[in-house]
């Protein structure tokens, strides 16, 4: 894809010298060694050691103003979508025609069904989301969402250390005097707040929390940190992490409806795992989430919080007039709907048509995207032709939405992988911005709400996805720009 050329000036003159390059770049990785900015090697799995996880050398640059904008929307945009998933009316219309074509939202869907019918008998929920973005270089650097993280959302912890690591290295280099641009970051310590604050409002001495995890976690270091965090804030706190088929064979469900786990009621519910297909190899899983959301646990992401999630929701936002029925009129509602860049369905309709007919006729400006967290899943340009082609009087489209293709800046960078060559090339880099948030209540009341911390993700210009676990890619700070 032909990208914009505009660019942002790295925060250090490149290309840097060679030999400063290869000294700091060695000192570097020792320092994301030491400091737990590492994840398991997927080729050669052992739980004996970590490699570093890919990194950006240099903080990237971002503009003050945008960073400030996004930070502080975070809180309007919690309650947003806090709204959004205690609107049962809202998700059914939105997802009805995604439900017929894609079982695993269906599947989410039944259970929320199930338990609705069966009385919630939790009606607080946890929320710890991250709303991504990319600048718009064409609208003079604005930001634009790319989507919002109900789930699952990652790298709180170890973006929590990101900054340290490019402070070291810019004194390395001789550049100390710019650390003042680069913001504190203290998303651990904000959303294992977040889970405690839920655990004492579960209120029963003794409760236990509940990390739900994949069968094989690579991304061990961003998930341990959470635990040591409330292990050494709260140690009367016990954490335990299960399988979702572990859960399926070790729980059970009391006369009181608590979630029993080795003997102990589970206050808290955290998911590291279940937001996709994969995670639900049989109706064990299935099974075990059912049960979950059955008990009194306080679950991070609810059920509904899960749904609203959907890239279906993201698109329904972007809808007129949607906005201003959940948030009423006022400067709030314009701020939210200047972040969307363009989002169409594509259900049978007038308007899914129109989509596809734009989609068709310039492909290369658009993303075609499941209902999926987790990255690797959407397509772009040339496959974004030949889907819509396949699938144009198939049921199946509906299951997708159309999306904008934001064109950020450029910035000129070097990423330092695991096994990678030392130097790394120089190359052309985009960034994307995450806040995370913290958001706890029930339909009725919103009993806290807070912006805790940021990442920033960084990857190859020419790459479409970013995901680091997926390992395209890099951890990356932000370098705060007046424009």
């Amino acid at each position: 894809m032909k990208m914009s050329q505009a660019r942002l000036a790295s925060c250090i003159p490149v290309p840097m010298d060679q030999k400063a390059l290869v000294g700091v770049i060695e000192k570097a990785k020792d320092w994301a060694l030491m400091h737990g900015v590492g994840m398991r090697d997927k080729k050669h799995f052992t739980k004996d050691s970590i490699q570093i996880a890919p990194f950006v050398l240099l903080p990237s640059p971002f503009p003050r103003t945008e960073f400030t904008k996004a930070v502080e929307l975070q809180q309007v945009l919690n309650e947003l979508m806090h709204k959004v998933a205690h609107d049962e009316e809202f998700l059914e219309t939105t997802l009805q025609n995604a439900l017929q074509v894609d079982e695993f939202t269906a599947s989410l869907y039944d259970i929320w069904v199930t338990v609705r019918k069966e009385g919630i008998v939790q009606s607080v929920s946890l929320g710890l989301f991250r709303s991504d973005y990319l600048m718009q270089e064409p609208d003079n650097n604005k930001i634009k969402q790319v989507e919002f993280n109900t789930v699952a959302a990652s790298f709180g912890a170890i973006s929590s250390n990101l900054p340290a690591m490019s402070r070291y290295v810019l004194r390395q280099l001789g550049h100390g005097d710019l650390i003042k641009n680069m913001p504190e970051n203290k998303a651990l310590s904000g959303l294992c707040g977040g889970i405690t604050e839920a655990y004492d409002l579960f209120g029963v001495p003794g409760a236990v929390i509940l990390f739900v995890v994949e069968e094989v976690s690579y991304n061990i270091c961003d998930q341990r940190f959470h635990e040591f965090q409330i292990s050494e804030t709260r140690p009367e706190i016990v954490i335990y992490r299960r399988t979702l088929n572990e859960i399926y064979e070790e729980s059970a469900l009391n006369d009181k409806k608590q979630l029993i786990l080795e003997g102990k009621p589970v206050a808290v519910v955290y998911y590291r795992s279940g937001y996709e297909p994969a995670q639900y190899p049989s109706s064990r899983e299935w099974d075990a989430r059912l049960r979950v959301e059955r008990s009194t646990a306080i679950k991070c992401p609810s059920i509904q919080y899960q749904l609203a999630g959907t890239k279906k929701v993201q698109q329904a936002l972007a809808a007129p007039g949607v906005l201003e029925k959940f948030m009423g009129g006022g400067a709030s509602t314009g701020r939210v709907r200047d972040i969307f860049t363009g989002l169409y369905s594509l259900d049978f309709d007038d308007g899914g048509e129109r989509a596809v007919e734009m989609a068709l006729a310039d492909a290369e400006r658009f993303v075609l995207k499941p209902q999926r967290e987790g990255g690797g899943n959407n397509l772009y340009g040339a496959d974004v032709r030949e889907a819509l082609l396949r699938m144009r009087h198939s049921r199946e489209r509906a299951a997708y939405i159309l999306m904008e293709r934001i064109l950020p800046p450029l910035v000129s960078g070097y990423v330092v992988r695991p096994g990678g060559p030392v130097p790394p090339p120089l190359c052309d880099l985009v960034s994307e911005l995450g806040i995370f948030g913290v958001i706890i209540g029930t339909k009725e009341k919103i009993l806290c709400n807070r912006q805790v911390g940021h990442m920033l993700r960084t990857k190859l210009a020419d790459a479409n996805e970013g995901g680091v676990a997926a390992g395209l890619g890099a951890l990356d700070s932000p370098y705060l720009l007046d424009l």
